[in-house]
């Protein structure tokens, strides 16, 4: 053989290809749930995966998978060759949303570096009675039965290359569709299938296993065997995965031929086997010549391997790169940005009388390119948002039928695309609020809802869009929407809240209630909510990523929450300010105005708060000086200038000695042995070396644990 088998080379490729699948599969089958019936394409390609799937993980033995993704695949068999009616379909949709559920848990372990050890007979035996269901309604409609769907366990793996008086002599190539993904394991699949009846077995291009480069060639030029067995050609063809092939060609050999076609292969040690049959010269010339459909071997240099020129490579558009990859790459063009500002900055250069007019036009080049490097870099992370919506599509569907809901989801803008980082931050705490839509938002009587004129139906809308370098995301539904009297009455009782009247609280304020740590509307603690935990956690988690939670809400006519995001999180463009001798940077987008005022606008509270007034609005106000104990900065505010900062609605004012430049900031976190500092999110290197540290808005707001 020209490889052993490793289990290790193919893992990430079975997993990679695997969550794909069943993201799809699960795309089907939500698309679908209120249909009455799959149609034909659907069951072909709901069979398609779970036969993928299952040949994947019979090759890296994982039996459970290969158990379960069979019997499934026998009840697509069954439907796609008898096609019976009345089918029940919601039936059908639970079944395979299960087996979908117990092949992610296996993947989740396999991930996580375990074993995949979930016992799969109760789903197992769940899915054979479904079967015997299904077997006897195609009977009794007079379908005649197909044959069944056999699955061969494989039985051996020793391949003898001695050939008996009955053996027969194949030559196979396997043309895959330009769309298929990891050709290279389809391609092992197909010699792993062989293994079963292979007396001796050859294949190119042999690296299919530690090669990843290999699926271009087989895509480009095609995957082709040597195969000597006792098989005939048909029961040789039944074992080869016909699935994602778009040609198959097969030629049956004499023992002659075969032995040519080896030396062909690279097998020099084995001679070519004499019949005592010698033809003629003229005929071995004529033989020697490649007919249509031969192999043509293109020998490389030496110490190279040997290519299959049938067809020339094709262009391929897209390649699979891991992230850990792309996350290097990022960090390093952030050091190259911040490489660039330390050359472009450099105090040398600030030589009166010095002609840099070379030294200018070579700078603003390389700024050019850096910034175009950086937009390419960003745009390799953007991801579009089509899986987490996937997920969420799947959540409304559990819960609503667990709750006995009656509820459909709208999804827009799912090709919204986001920083896969800022995915990975999101998905949870918009899970929670889909959740909650589901749980709080919808009615849980229709007659609730046709009382003030609505369809007993609910509706859940699931929206994302592009505005301004931020990413909306919104939670909307048409369901009974928030009392602010109850919620307001909730908190008081609770004590999460000053004991002041409800007029004093603006409608946003008063929403916003239902964030606050241990808050819950919920009388009775069910699986989804009513313990008080929750909605503070997703407001953590979005804060994390520099983004804010908007509640709207009008009572009986339904909810909308919104998360506004970043589109990115590792450069993002700031202000660099000067407070003493301390550089800070402020994220641009957080910047209201600037404004120079006189010590009348301001008002000194008696216990130590300061407020500034400006054009009649009275704003919180903050001395960055005496907040951090920065010694060297002016302290009279007419001698500074005052920023305008706002965040999730609401405005601080920040006195600051100067303003130094507006350039691109590489967001670094601050060192965990560092003692973290309310109102500080992140640090920067500036282009002199210094260290400047990044303003948390959010946290500038806070004041002994609540927002001033």
């Amino acid at each position: 053989m020209a490889e052993e088998f490793n289990t290790e080379s193919m893992l990430d490729m079975f997993l990679y290809e695997s969550d794909q699948l069943l993201e799809k599969l699960e795309g089907i089958i939500l698309e679908k749930q209120d249909a009455d019936c799959f149609d034909d394409s659907d069951i072909n390609e709901i069979f398609r995966v779970m036969h993928t799937i299952k040949g994947s993980s019979g090759v890296l033995m994982y039996e459970n998978i290969t158990k379960v993704t069979h019997k499934l695949e026998d009840v697509f068999y069954y439907l796609r060759e008898s096609h019976p009616d009345d089918v029940p379909h919601m039936e059908l949709v639970e079944k395979v949303l299960a087996v979908s559920d117990f092949v992610n848990g296996e993947l989740d372990k396999l991930k996580a570096g375990e074993t995949p050890d979930g016992d799969e007979k109760a789903l197992v035996e769940d899915l054979n009675e479904f079967l015997g269901r299904l077997k006897g309604e195609i009977q009794k409609q007079g379908i005649q039965m197909p044959q069944a769907n056999k699955h061969v366990e494989p039985t051996q793996f020793y391949i003898s290359p001695v050939a008996g008086d009955d053996s027969h002599f194949y030559r196979i190539s396997i043309h895959y569709r330009n769309d298929t993904q990891m050709s290279n394991l389809r391609a092992y699949s197909a010699t792993y299938a062989l293994k079963e009846v292979a007396e001796d077995l050859l294949y190119t291009p042999d690296d299919i296993l530690s090669n990843e480069a290999s699926a271009d060639v087989i895509i480009a030029e095609g995957f082709h065997m040597l195969l000597q067995t006792k098989s005939s050609k048909d029961e040789v063809i039944a074992l080869i995965d016909s699935s994602e092939a778009e040609e198959i060609n097969f030629d049956e050999l004499t023992k002659e031929e075969y032995g040519r076609a080896l030396a062909e292969f690279g097998r020099e040690d084995v001679p070519v086997i004499d019949l005592g049959d010698e033809k003629k010269p003229e005929e071995a010339a004529k033989k020697d010549k490649p007919a249509p459909g031969d192999y043509v071997v293109k020998t490389k240099e030496a110490g190279k391997g040997k290519t299959l020129a049938k067809n020339q490579p094709k262009q391929q558009s897209i390649i699979s790169v891991n992230v850990e990859k792309m996350d290097s790459l990022m960090d390093l063009i952030g050091e190259l940005v911040i490489a660039e500002a330390v050359v472009l900055q450099n105090p040398d250069l600030k030589v009166p009388g010095l002609e840099l007019s070379n030294f200018q036009k070579a700078s603003g080049q390389l700024s050019k390119i850096t910034t175009e490097l950086q937009e390419v870099i960003m745009s390799m992370r953007m991801m579009p948002l089509t899986n987490v919506f996937q997920k969420m599509r799947r959540i409304v569907f559990d819960v609503s039928r667990k709750l006995g809901k009656d509820i459909e989801l709208e999804v827009i803008g799912e090709n919204t695309e986001v920083d896969k980082n800022i995915i990975e931050h999101i998905t949870d705490p918009l899970m929670h609020l889909v959740r909650n839509s589901v749980d709080h938002g919808i009615e849980e009587n229709p007659e609730d809802r046709t009382a003030v004129g609505k369809s007993t139906k609910g509706k859940i809308t699931l929206e994302a869009k592009n505005e301004g370098g931020k990413v909306y995301i919104s939670v909307r539904d048409d369901g009974k929407g928030l009392n602010k009297e109850k919620l307001y009455q909730k908190a008081l009782d609770k004590g999460l809240i000053e004991n002041k009247a409800m007029s004093e609280f603006t409608d946003k304020e008063i929403f916003r209630f239902i964030t606050l740590p241990g808050f819950s509307t919920k009388e009775e603690v069910t699986e989804y909510s009513g313990r008080g935990v929750g909605m503070d956690v997703v407001v953590k988690n979005i804060q994390d990523v520099g983004g804010r939670l908007d509640i709207s809400s009008v009572e009986f006519e339904g909810s909308e929450m919104t998360l506004v995001i970043p589109l990115t999180l590792a450069i993002i463009n700031g202000i660099v300010v000067q407070v003493g001798n301390s550089p800070f940077v402020i994220e641009t987008a957080s910047i209201k105005e600037f404004v120079r005022v006189g010590e009348d606008a301001l008002i000194h509270e008696p216990g130590g708060e300061e407020y500034i007034v400006l054009r009649g609005e009275c704003y919180p106000f903050i001395r960055l000086n005496d907040k951090y104990s920065l010694p060297g900065s002016v302290d009279k505010v007419e001698e500074g200038i005052v920023v305008v900062l706002e965040h999730e609605g609401s405005q601080v004012c920040v006195l600051i000695d100067k303003l130094l430049q507006e350039q691109e900031i590489v967001v670094k976190p601050i060192p965990p042995y560092v003692k973290k500092v309310k109102g500080l999110s992140s640090c920067t290197q500036l282009g002199d070396g210094s260290i400047a540290l990044i303003l948390d808005i959010a946290g500038l707001l806070m004041h002994d644990g609540e927002r001033r």
